[in-house]
């Protein structure tokens, strides 16, 4: 079985008032997302809107944890630097061993494309948990890196909630 037949039975064997809560689960995990969330709960019978809102919340509640996370743990590993290194122009740190190429990615588009960019461009990418700890990980303030991931997450949310309804509309 694969991820999304999983949620997809999740969904709908579970009561319609924990529907929601299903596709924000679903919306918390890395390749599912917020983008892929929404898709199960409207292709799954929730409102459109339900399902985006479920999906987006579910998603940036995981990245949240992750940016925050990994921001403490930067000023973790760089508080005993006496060079007095930090920035965001440091070479990119390596959380969690993530593979090089996922690494080279992420440095070339933030690079080219700076936070903004990288936030809305990324889940094209990589997912935005890879993108959203990369970037608090390199030193980009919290707060920065929050507000451009939420404004990517609900972006690219409601744009799929809508095609996925224009689709449906359109098929039915």
């Amino acid at each position: 079985m694969d991820v999304i037949t999983f949620w997809q039975d999740l969904l709908g064997q579970a009561p319609q008032l924990l529907q929601p809560v299903v596709i924000a689960l679903a919306g918390a995990v890395p390749f599912v997302e917020g983008e892929g969330a929404v898709v199960i709960g409207v292709l799954g019978g929730l409102h459109p809107v339900v399902a985006g809102v479920a999906a987006a919340l579910g998603n940036f509640a995981v990245v949240a944890l992750l940016v925050l996370a990994s921001a403490r743990t930067r000023r973790a590993v760089t508080a005993g630097r006496s060079s007095g290194g930090g920035g965001a122009d440091d070479a990119v740190a390596d959380p969690g061993g993530r593979s090089s190429a996922r690494r080279a990615k992420f440095q070339k588009a933030y690079e080219r494309y700076g936070v903004p960019g990288v936030s809305l461009l990324g889940p094209l990418l990589l997912p935005t948990h890879f993108t959203a700890t990369m970037l608090a990980a390199t030193g980009v303030g919290v707060s920065r890196v929050l507000l451009w991931q939420a404004v990517a997450i609900v972006g690219w949310t409601t744009l799929t909630a809508l095609i996925i309804t224009g689709v449906i509309s359109v098929v039915a």
